[in-house]
């Protein structure tokens, strides 16, 4: 049965901390493997120039990366250590969860804490990602939204301030809430529309949230073209792998116990506003052309919400039951760990299908190379060129790598029209060249120069396979014949 405000179980500190621990380990041990990610290399690039917002996203990824980079140093580890400790934070949530849910014992709390060593937990404790951060939000405001919804009305001053400050970092919360919302009105309970303390948490993240609806008021509401040109450029695919990744996210192995989680939420009137959440959640985000990644938050609440009834599925059958599931758990997290994280030789990693299935894994790949082979161009040209030459990339993640490791090989300032990076421009106009690493034909660009010659196509050396190794082309363009004020707004784009 759920436990009441007043007979929560204790909490299990002891094996939940062992579990956090190990999961922290496994995530240290793997964090500098490979290089940066095409996301990390754009945040660092963005904390470089703080914002209250930025037309992709909030500040919050961007700021923290910028904070870990000032404490630790400028280097991989530095920059993912805040994914780690959502991740691990994660797992705490997630025990408490199932602490509300009646896992006494420990036993469910350990269960609950040990679902982020699966699938997309790992990927986003080992990357930083806005989804890392996203996770504790979703997370917690489920902990403590149950918690109000359970007779303790306080609790919905802790969950407006998740939101509140969760806007930061992505705007995808409101989702939740709406789910929630309809939930509520659908199934109950309606009561809790009438709770002053209801509305005095949602005011709290108005106010601690409005920033954010500024930024997006006096700039035109960057971030809906924003999801209008992800939706045009992924919808399609985001659509077609929706529904298989919603087992997948956490491992199939665990799809059980989250489903099972899915139906003691409806049978507990109380929070059964949350089984309805889901359900709506995924519909509009098919609608939307979300990607299916959104939703991990809400199925890390409901596995944990999952474990009580799974620990007693077992306790009422034989042995079997018992392997069954700790096998399959066992089973997840190997495979989730080599799927997720960067535990093969980076040279036999290529060979495998874990770059095809893993995007953020093949796209931590070959940055210091192909940087060096823009230097190699770069230094061909003439001294007289060098000095009126900038660096304009076709990608965040070139022109973050760029930024990141262009100073060792002198190069010149770095410029690209894609999401933010475009308010960052243009190039000045004593800028007569160009060195443009390019994913697509020249034409377009060539025109506004005398001449646009290919000089190389970049290379990781190790047969991975991703956009920059597969498409990827550096161009010199010589000779501008238009002003910049013309020439950059032709190389803006979302994406």
């Amino acid at each position: 049965m759920p436990a009441s405000a007043a007979a929560r179980p204790a909490f299990a500190w002891r094996p939940v901390g062992l579990v956090a621990v190990a999961v922290a380990a496994l995530l240290a041990a793997t964090i500098t493997r490979y290089g940066y990610h095409r996301d990390e290399l754009y945040f660092r690039l963005l904390g470089e120039h703080p914002s209250w917002g930025y037309v992709d996203q909030p500040p919050a990824t961007p700021l923290m990366a910028r904070a870990a980079i000032e404490v630790f140093g400028d280097s991989v580890w530095a920059l993912r250590t805040p994914a780690l400790l959502c991740v691990v934070g994660t797992a705490f949530i997630a025990a408490l969860i199932a602490r509300e849910f009646g896992s006494g014992g420990g036993g469910g709390q350990t269960l609950a804490a040990a679902g982020v060593a699966s699938a997309f937990p790992l990927v986003v404790g080992h990357v930083l990602q806005t989804a890392s951060l996203d996770l504790v939000v979703w997370a917690a405001f489920v902990l403590f939204a149950v918690r109000a919804l359970r007779g303790s009305p306080r609790w919905w001053l802790a969950a407006g301030a998740v939101v509140g400050l969760g806007l930061y970092n992505k705007l995808l919360v409101v989702l939740l809430l709406i789910g929630l919302g309809v939930g509520i009105l659908a199934v109950g309970p309606r009561s809790v529309l009438r709770s002053g303390w209801l509305w005095a948490g949602v005011a709290l993240a108005l106010v601690l949230g409005a920033p954010n609806v500024v930024y997006q008021v006096v700039n035109d509401f960057p971030q809906s073209k924003m999801a209008s040109a992800l939706a045009e450029n992924k919808g399609d695919e985001a659509r077609a792998t929706f529904v298989p990744f919603q087992f997948l996210l956490l491992g199939l192995a665990l799809a059980p116990v989250w489903i099972a989680g899915l139906v003691a939420i409806w049978r507990d009137r109380a929070v059964r506003a949350f089984a309805v959440a889901y359900p709506v959640i995924c519909v509009l985000l098919l609608i939307l052309a979300g990607q299916p990644y959104y939703t991990t938050g809400l199925l890390v609440a409901m596995y944990a919400a999952g474990c009580g009834p799974a620990l007693a599925w077992v306790g009422r059958g034989s042995a079997g039951r018992r392997w069954l599931l700790g096998a399959g758990l066992a089973l997840n997290v190997v495979i989730s760990a080599v799927v997720a994280l960067p535990l093969l030789p980076v040279r036999a990693f290529g060979d495998t299908f874990i770059p095809e299935a893993n995007q953020a894994a093949r796209d931590t790949v070959g940055w210091p190379t192909y940087v060096r082979q823009v230097a190699d161009v770069y230094g061909r040209l003439a001294p007289a060129e060098r000095a009126a030459t900038v660096i304009l990339t076709g990608n965040y993640g070139e022109a973050g790598a760029i930024d990141r490791y262009g100073a060792a090989y002198g190069l010149p300032a770095v410029y690209s029209g894609q999401n933010e990076l475009y308010n960052l421009g243009p190039p000045p106009e004593s800028a007569l060249h160009v060195v443009f690493v390019l994913q697509a034909p020249i034409d377009w660009f060539a025109t506004a120069f005398a001449s646009c010659t290919r000089e190389a196509k970049l290379d990781n050396g190790v047969g991975v396979a991703n956009e920059e190794n597969e498409e990827a082309v550096v161009y010199v363009c010589r000779n501008r014949l238009v002003s910049w004020a013309d020439l950059w707004p032709r190389v803006q784009h979302y994406d």
